[in-house]
């Protein structure tokens, strides 16, 4: 058994404890293997032991490994993206974490040759080295992304602060579970928004517990093999 099978057996052994601690229905979460700071090959080893979501945040890494490993997997980009690099990878990926503004969701609009699913970010915490809206500017900015066409908003997506106080990340993930619930409450065609990124290596069972469907962990799956802290999870 690979090191990386051995980690996802014990990582959705947690998961499936966390929830039947939790209150919420959320059928299956999907783990995204966060591949960005391993190599292709270790990349490679994380689909091999079963792993369908794969997690990338910067566009030369995901069109690396796309090309070089060419598997029917999901490529999810979960970094900030920058409005000019969107046409390196908009079509090249399932979902994207990180649509946080007007000007991206025009930009995608614009060279996406399909819809593409999006989780809005939001900056719960109101840290300033955090990207995302306010929970305020969340029901406001999905509404305004009603005419686009290439645009699904299919839940949010948040990071919780890098602390070990459990109760100020659990206030956070149970903040965005709130906004989620009152979007996914209108009924917009456009934003069914029934989806929840959040929890990553340090956290991600609090975030089930509290409604993740969506966790993205790198260094307790696959590890870092560049052997640095992942920026990703601060």
């Amino acid at each position: 058994m690979t090191k990386i099978l051995t980690n996802l057996n014990k990582i959705n052994d947690l998961i499936h404890a966390a929830q039947k601690r939790s209150n919420w229905e959320t059928g299956k979460v999907q783990i995204i293997a966060v591949t960005k700071e391993v190599s292709v090959e270790r990349t490679q080893e994380a689909i091999d032991a079963g792993l369908l979501h794969l997690g990338e945040n910067r566009p030369e890494g995901l069109n690396r490994k796309i090309e070089a490993i060419q598997a029917n997997v999901n490529w999810h980009y979960i970094g900030s993206l920058q409005t000019r690099k969107v046409k390196q990878v908009i079509n090249n990926i399932d979902y994207l974490h990180s649509l946080d503004r007007l000007s991206l969701a025009e930009e995608i609009e614009k060279r996406a040759d399909k819809p593409v699913k999006c989780f809005v970010q939001i900056n719960v915490s109101g840290e300033e080295s955090k990207h995302g809206l306010t929970i305020e500017e969340a029901l406001p900015f999905v509404q305004s992304l009603a005419s686009f066409t290439k645009i699904q908003v299919v839940g949010l997506m948040t990071m919780a602060p890098n602390t070990d106080d459990d109760d100020i990340i659990r206030s956070v993930f149970k903040q965005l579970k709130q906004c989620q619930q009152q979007i996914a409450e209108q009924g917009f065609v456009h934003a069914p928004c029934t989806e929840l990124s959040m929890g990553m290596s340090n956290d991600f069972e609090i975030a089930v517990e509290e409604g993740a469907t969506f966790v993205r962990v790198g260094t307790a799956l696959v590890g870092n093999e560049r052997g640095e802290q992942d920026e990703h999870e601060k």
